[in-house]
């Protein structure tokens, strides 16, 4: 029998993008108040058998993060201004991919390990000294989504996070895929990339504190060479959890993650819910084919 397939996705300038088997759907609010939608196939690195495989999905699975998130998101914009969608030249769009992940290496990883450091006379065992870049990690990461939240445009993206949230959370439930029915569901989940990013940084600590504490040079090389790693980890922490997540045990392993949605995601109006439903229900439409597919083998 064929392994249950998981919706996922992520919010873009007012609207959603959702991953399926085969195909990732983005709908965005006109400014006019109707539905653009963008359908288009995966590339075969996002569906073949590497996206399946423990430890390996999760680097395949933050890439696609990375590179779908980037191009949907500028979809999403150029229809939210009612703008003509430009061709991005593949080196453009690389050159964005690539300032993108190195400024999120810089502030989340290198920057922890350089303000230890300077405490580093003061601390005596290698254990504490990866538990305080941990920390310093850990409060830099909220501190700057707590900053992210201030941004006035940045409450309706979140909204539609939670409006993303509660659509899959319905679908899995087996709810009808209508406003009315996923109004009542949580706009949490735990397969959300925060709970994700907040996973990373604590197996992180773990990862790190393994290499014991080298020149500071090799130090920062091993936070830029072991992101695949943690990110493998990472992921399979949050689907083991996602398919876990009524053991009482998982639910509380998994608790501050979920506690850190409440930063990214905000209750959706019925409109929103309308673009989130409308993803879903397109990519459910599009799937069909392959989950009869797989139904049949």
């Amino acid at each position: 029998m064929a392994e249950k397939f998981y919706y996922g996705g992520q919010a873009v300038i007012e609207g959603v993008m959702l991953r399926g088997q085969k195909t990732v759907v983005t709908v965005v609010r006109r400014p006019g108040g109707g539905l653009a939608m963008d359908v288009r196939p995966l590339s075969a690195i996002y569906t073949g058998w590497m996206r399946r495989a423990p430890l390996i999905r999760g680097i395949i699975v933050l890439i696609e993060a990375m590179v779908l998130g980037i191009k949907t998101l500028l979809y999403s914009a150029s229809v939210s201004l009612e703008e003509e969608e430009e061709k991005i030249s593949g080196g453009y769009f690389l050159v964005i991919v690539v300032i993108s992940v190195g400024l999120a290496v810089v502030l989340f990883f290198v920057a922890p390990l350089l303000i230890t450091k300077l405490l580093d006379p003061y601390i005596g065992a290698s254990l504490v000294f990866y538990l305080i870049e941990g920390f310093i990690r850990l409060a830099i990461f909220i501190v700057y989504l707590r900053l992210v939240t201030l941004i006035p445009d940045m409450k309706r993206v979140f909204a539609y996070h939670g409006a993303e949230h509660k659509v899959i959370n319905a679908y899995e439930d087996g709810a009808p895929l209508e406003v009315d029915a996923a109004r009542g569901y949580n706009k949490a989940h735990v397969r959300c990339g925060t709970s994700f990013l907040f996973a990373v940084l604590i197996i992180a600590i773990l990862v790190f504190a393994l290499i014991g504490r080298p020149s500071v040079w090799l130090m920062v090389l091993s936070r830029v060479l072991l992101i695949p790693v943690i990110a493998g980890l990472g992921y399979e922490v949050i689907y083991f959890g996602g398919r876990h997540r009524n053991n009482s045990l998982v639910r509380a392993i998994l608790a501050p993650g979920l506690w850190l949605q409440s930063l990214t995601t905000r209750e959706p109006d019925d409109s929103q819910l309308e673009v989130a439903l409308a993803a879903l229900n397109k990519l459910v439409e599009a799937d069909q084919p392959e989950a009869a597919a797989q139904a049949s083998s």
